[in-house]
């Protein structure tokens, strides 16, 4: 069960948002909010897996709440009239991006990705002797070899763990990822990238290619890259 919160200035909107909540069965509305601040106050006080946030605001935007809700704030489903925030949206790792009227197709889009991140997020990570992981997901344990991993990709709050055939999100930063793994065996190659180095398939023009998906290098991680590599 997700405990969700809608956040909007218009009381039609709130009142359309809770009614397209309300039916689904893993979705329960704990509150709903007029502006910013009143969200904020509600989410630290109490717990809180989903918002469901408007965007343009008085006084504080969605944007800016977001931004000042921290490391670990709730999943986020940006809800808005206009298509021109998008970009700074995505730049969040919002979980969706819903441009009003939301129909119940679109919603029913949103609330899948959500169910997607929430039911990973429930993970615990710990390493033993640089071999595996174990990722705890709806209570049951399961190991990962390191070996298996591929490459990791930052979620702001989460880190996506891709394997061959699947990924894992992970409610941990990237950095903090980094740090744990084996430096042996994964590079940083970009703010949001971090690989296997033996799974590099092959580079063009700044690409990295592993298992048919392509990781950008940024400029600042070249020469490390460079060196790790055994260039004939």
């Amino acid at each position: 069960m997700m405990n969700c919160l809608i956040i909007d200035d218009n009381k039609m909107a709130r009142a359309a948002m809770k009614q397209l909540a309300s039916q689904f069965d893993d979705l329960t509305v704990v509150g709903e909010c007029s502006n910013a601040m009143e969200s904020y106050n509600l989410v630290n006080a109490q717990p809180v897996d989903v918002l469901f946030l408007d965007i343009e605001m008085p006084e504080m935007s969605g944007i800016e709440l977001t931004r000042h809700l921290g490391v670990k704030k709730p999943i986020i489903v940006f809800t808005t009239a206009k298509k021109d925030y998008a970009v700074d949206a995505f730049e969040l790792n919002v979980a969706d991006y819903i441009v009003k009227p939301v129909t119940i197709p679109r919603f029913l889009q949103a609330v899948e990705k959500v169910r997607e991140i929430y039911n990973s997020n429930k993970v615990d990570v710990s390493f033993e002797e640089k071999e595996f992981v174990f990722i705890r997901d709806n209570g049951i344990l399961k190991r990962l070899l390191i070996d298996d991993i591929h490459f990791l990709e930052s979620m702001g709050d989460y880190v996506k763990v891709f394997t061959q055939h699947k990924f894992h999100a992970v409610h941990i930063t990237l950095k903090s990822m980094e740090d744990k793994l084996p430096s042996n065996k994964f590079l940083r190659v970009h703010r949001s990238y971090v690989v296997a180095v033996n799974k590099i398939e092959k580079i063009e023009e700044g690409v990295i290619i592993i298992n048919n998906k392509s990781i950008p290098v940024a400029d600042a991680y070249r020469s490390t890259l460079n060196k790790r590599l055994n260039i004939l």
